[in-house]
């Protein structure tokens, strides 16, 4: 190889590295820089454990007012909606047939009871008869039945003045229970009657305390009963509003089976309602507070969903965002607890999550 050969090729290896490096330079200088963006090392940390579920909320006590006599509606004693105490007045029925009906019933019994007496005499003058042998005794027989049917008819027409007494009473229908009184059914001057549509006069709830009825899944029931031997759990109230109920309340009632429908177990709880502040039939959000356990939590804000289910971005080995996906657990306050998909110690990335890809590199920063 001759020497100008030699020297063409010097110069040729040399222009063509001169080249390389200048495209590397310009690709290292159109580089994007790395993304600066907040962080949070997660550590497990002690939060409630919270069943939540929809309600709804009734009368510990609601009762039907029904008339259980026949007759006329002479009055209603009550405000409609005004809270009532048990024992007072609420309806009278017309008393003048209920009392006829009485007075026929005492005059039966007088004519029974002095039958008996008579029948009493003659068994007794014939049994003495009968010892002298005057008369037979079939005769003394016949006259002792006498006096047992007299004193059968002395107990019937008895059982009849006490049903009358019974049926004039039922004319003062007065509240069975304490609590806010409903619409009357029926106006003044209608006819009532036990055994038709009629019967029913008005109702009344007693509001305090107010229970709610809901139904918590089976895993959540299975969850809230192997806590429940620790501790009570305490039930709280969110109101439509969204604000939360003042008093807090407890369980007085789970159910026994599974609703085979829906997977669901009925559950009740009790709370006090001295001052109205709800009313039966509201639908309201409970929440059961069953003591506290050490979980990990991140804010709402990292929590992101796509196809695949709920994720985060964390930072990997590199140093670079990558996605994990997450099993989510409940609201706490503003963070969300991860019940799998995190471990103690790693980095979570709470801001600037839209411009993050799987190997975007990142400028970590405490997020305060």
């Amino acid at each position: 190889m001759t020497d100008k050969v030699r020297y063409f090729l010097c110069c040729s290896l040399a222009a063509f590295l001169a080249g390389c490096s200048k495209g590397d330079a310009k690709q290292q200088a159109s580089a994007p820089p790395a993304l600066t963006v907040a962080v949070i090392q997660v550590a497990p940390r002690e939060v409630p454990v919270v069943f939540e579920s929809v309600g709804r909320t009734e009368g510990s006590r609601e009762v039907q007012v029904r008339a259980r006599v026949s007759g006329i509606l002479e009055q209603q004693l009550y405000a409609e909606g005004e809270p009532i105490r048990a024992g007072k007045p609420l309806f009278r029925i017309e008393r003048a047939p209920f009392e006829i009906d009485l007075q026929q019933q005492r005059a039966a019994l007088a004519q029974e009871i002095a039958r008996q007496e008579l029948a009493k005499q003659e068994s007794e003058r014939l049994k003495g008869l009968v010892d002298r042998r005057a008369i037979s005794q079939k005769e003394a027989d016949q006259a002792a039945s006498a006096l047992q049917q007299s004193a059968a008819a002395v107990q019937m027409a008895q059982a009849r003045v006490r049903q009358s007494e019974l049926n004039l009473s039922y004319t003062a229908v007065d509240a069975p229970i304490g609590g806010i009184t409903g619409r009357a059914q029926q106006s003044i001057g209608s006819l009532v009657s036990p055994s038709a549509d009629s019967s029913l006069l008005t109702t009344l709830v007693k509001t305090d305390p107010i229970w709610v009825r809901f139904a918590l899944s089976e895993a959540e029931f299975a969850r809230l009963r192997a806590r429940g031997t620790k501790q009570a759990p305490e039930v709280k109230l969110e109101l439509a509003d969204g604000s939360a109920y003042v008093s807090s309340g407890r369980l007085n009632f789970a159910g026994s089976t599974v609703d085979a429908t829906l997977g669901t177990v009925q559950m009740r709880a009790e709370f006090p309602n001295s001052k109205l502040q709800i009313l039966p039939g509201q639908f309201v959000k409970v929440q059961i507070v069953a003591g506290n356990q050490p979980a990990i939590v991140v804010p709402q804000s990292a929590v992101l969903q796509n196809e695949t289910g709920r994720f985060v971005w964390v930072l990997d080995a590199q140093g670079k965002a990558a996605q994990r996906n997450i099993r989510a657990g409940n609201w706490v306050g503003k963070d969300w607890v991860v019940l799998d998909g995190l471990k103690p110690g790693e980095n979570v990335i709470v801001d600037n999550l839209v411009r993050l890809r799987p190997g975007t590199a990142v400028q970590p920063k405490s997020a305060g």
